[in-house]
């Protein structure tokens, strides 16, 4: 059974209960209401009828004189003795007690009794004289009226509830499809997209956007495009990984089926060789670095690093790198401790100088600083270089991704994946980095990192 039919079913037997509830609290209402009637109805009957009771001198209880009563209701007068001392049968004479019961109840009683193929009513009354019991008073009524009154609207209800019932499973059935049609829409598009593997389609909807549906259909568009972007964040990855190992292993197989047409060594070839396979190392130390990263398995080894001692060591080993052809300034060190991995943070800034400095020309200048801002510590690489392209700086930070037009690159390139990993490191100290760059002028990178809460307790008493 499909979801519809259920949901139909379900809202039919829903309405179907309420309406039996209904039915059947309409249907105790009317009936109570109409016994009050009659009940009220004999009350007054008998009322009149002990007024115009006498007790003959036999002792007999008798009716003084026909009592004006409705002609739907019979009486008889019942002595103590069992023996019927009068009658008022307006309908057929009866020399039976309308109820054997009611006979020996000592106060005033309601009975339903069936006698004869009749439904009546009877009311009971004892008869006192002087404070003693003399004899029973029954009053009855025929409820063949309030019987066939209540056996119609029984009918009524049945007919009505089983029309409302077909006409609210229609309803509902219609509803309940309309409700569900951009399900049938989602199905349709899934199924199209895994048939064409096409995960640019999205799935329209013209409903409220805040109901379910519309934020089911809103998560469903979302994770298509969280699967699109990853997807081709994979094929791009796929393309990058293979033209970065294919550009070493085609110089490797090159200079080996050169050595050995030769057939001796070459030291050139074997040098290059050599720089090829360490381009290669470092591609997979990268990739395995990266993996480790995003998947949670690379451990932070959290302490007190002291950011200004780790500056200066990293500006005298770039230093000896830059060498007489880049001109590596430390412009301002201020004392900053913050919470991280040492080494880790070193990787970061040997990546963001040993950048500036390949990028930079020779007789350019490379400028590092560290200082305190409120509560955090800004580290700066700012180079002289050529800059990076406007429309390039919101991908710096992707994977494989590099500012300059050209893949071919010197021996001792990257891979453009260093500044992936350097935002990831800063990112889980809790930290920023920024770029700003102007082609022509230079680049620079800033890095935000927050302070130790005693250093910064320290800086504010400062």
């Amino acid at each position: 059974m499909t979801l519809r039919a259920r949901l139909t079913v379900l809202y039919a037997a829903l309405f179907g209960g309420s309406l039996l509830i209904l039915s059947l609290v309409v249907y105790l209402v009317l009936r109570v209401s109409l016994l009050r009637q009659v009940d009220s109805l004999l009350l007054h009957t008998a009322d009149s009828m002990v007024d115009v009771l006498r007790v003959d001198s036999t002792g007999r209880i008798i009716f003084s004189h026909a009592p004006d009563v409705n002609v739907a209701v019979q009486a008889q007068v019942w002595g103590r003795d069992g023996r019927l001392h009068d009658t008022l049968m307006n309908i057929i004479q009866d020399t039976q007690p309308l109820d054997p019961s009611g006979l020996q109840s000592n106060r005033p009683t309601f009975r339903d009794v069936y006698r004869r193929g009749q439904h009546l009513r009877v009311l009971s009354v004892p008869l006192f004289v002087g404070g003693r019991w003399m004899g029973t008073l029954e009053v009855g009524a025929n409820l063949a009226v309030v019987d066939a009154t209540l056996e119609n609207t029984l009918i009524v209800q049945v007919i009505a509830a089983a029309g409302l019932l077909l006409i609210a499973a229609f309803i509902s059935w219609l509803a309940i499809g309309h409700t569900l049609k951009p399900l049938d829409t989602v199905t349709a598009t899934a199924m199209q997209i895994n048939r064409a593997d096409d995960l640019s389609q999205r799935i329209p909807y013209q409903g409220r956007p805040d109901d379910e549906i519309g934020r089911l259909i809103y998560a469903f568009n979302q994770t298509l495009e969280r699967l699109e972007l990853l997807f081709t964040t994979q094929q791009r990855f796929l393309a990058d990984v293979s033209h970065e190992l294919r550009t070493p292993l085609t110089i490797i197989k090159g200079n080996v089926d050169l050595m050995r047409r030769m057939k001796t060594l070459d030291e050139e070839a074997l040098v290059s060789i050599d720089q090829e396979a360490n381009r290669l190392k470092r591609l997979v130390g990268d990739l395995l670095l990266l993996v480790q990263a995003e998947s949670g398995r690379m451990r932070l080894n959290m302490a007190p690093v002291e950011l200004d001692t780790l500056l200066l060591e990293v500006f005298q080993e770039m230093r000896v790198l830059a060498g007489e052809k880049i001109h590596l300034h430390l412009t301002d060190i201020d004392q900053a401790i913050v919470q991280g991995d040492r080494d880790r943070l070193k990787q970061v800034l040997l990546n963001l100088v040993s950048n500036a400095v390949q990028y930079t020309p020779p007789g350019g200048d490379v400028f590092l600083s560290l200082d305190k801002v409120g509560n955090q510590a800004r580290l700066v690489v700012r180079d002289t270089g050529p800059g990076i392209p406007k429309e390039d700086l919101p991908h710096i930070f992707e994977r494989f991704y590099r500012a300059e037009k050209s893949r071919h690159r010197s021996s001792d390139g990257g891979f453009g994946l260093g500044l992936s990993i350097a935002h990831w490191i800063v990112d889980h100290h809790g930290g920023t980095i920024e770029v700003a760059s102007q082609e022509g002028e230079g680049t620079t990178f800033c890095v935000w990192l927050p302070l130790l809460q005693e250093e910064e307790n320290l800086s504010e008493e400062g």
